[in-house]
C-alpha cells in the first residue's frame, strides 16, 4: 500500500515568483532564464478550488506553491497546423483552436476554454497570424474555409 505523501501549501502571498502578462516566470531579481527551470514550472502549472499552482514531489512530501500572475496562468505557446488547428499551452497541454471563442482584449488575443482564459503569447500569435484579416476596423480569422469575426473588448470600457 502506497502512503500518501503529506502536502506543503505555499499561499500566493508567500510565493516568491510569479507569472507576467507575456507568460515569463519572475522573481525579485528579474525573468527566469534557465530554460530547464522555466520549462519545469509551466510544466507543473496546475489548478484547483484555491487557484493556480506549481508543484514538485520530494522525497517525504508534495510541495503546492500558488503564485500570483499579472493577467492569466495560462498562454498559448505553440501552433500545430493540422486539419484541426491544435494549440499547445505553456503547461504542455493540447487543445483544439475554437474560432468563436476568441476574442481581442487591450491588443492581446485570447480564447476562452471553458472557465479558462488562454492568452495567445508571442510565438502562438506569429504561427497563426497567415490566418489572421483585419478588415474595416474589425478582425478576422480563416479557419477550414470559414471565416469567424473576433470579439473586441477594451478594459476602459
Amino acid at each position: 500500500m502506497t502512503e500518501k505523501l503529506k502536502e506543503i501549501i505555499i499561499p500566493k502571498e508567500s510565493a516568491v515568483f510569479w507569472l507576467d502578462g507575456n507568460g515569463c516566470w519572475r522573481n525579485k531579481y528579474g525573468k527566469f532564464r534557465r530554460k530547464k527551470i522555466i520549462d519545469f514550472f509551466h510544466s507543473s502549472i496546475k489548478k484547483d478550488k484555491n487557484g493556480y499552482y506549481v508543484s514538485q514531489t520530494r522525497e517525504q512530501f508534495i510541495e503546492k506553491v500558488y503564485f500570483n500572475y499579472e493577467d492569466t496562468a495560462l498562454f498559448v505557446f505553440d501552433v500545430m497546423k493540422d486539419k484541426d488547428i491544435t494549440l499547445i499551452l505553456n503547461n504542455m497541454k493540447k487543445i483544439k483552436l475554437k474560432p468563436g471563442k476568441l476574442y481581442i482584449k487591450d491588443d492581446s488575443l485570447y480564447m476562452h476554454f471553458g472557465e479558462e482564459q488562454i492568452k495567445f503569447a508571442d510565438r502562438g500569435l506569429f504561427k497563426i497570424s497567415d490566418l489572421l484579416e483585419y478588415n474595416d476596423d474589425n478582425y478576422f480569422i480563416r479557419v477550414n474555409n470559414r471565416r469567424y469575426k473576433i470579439k473586441q473588448f477594451s478594459s476602459d470600457a
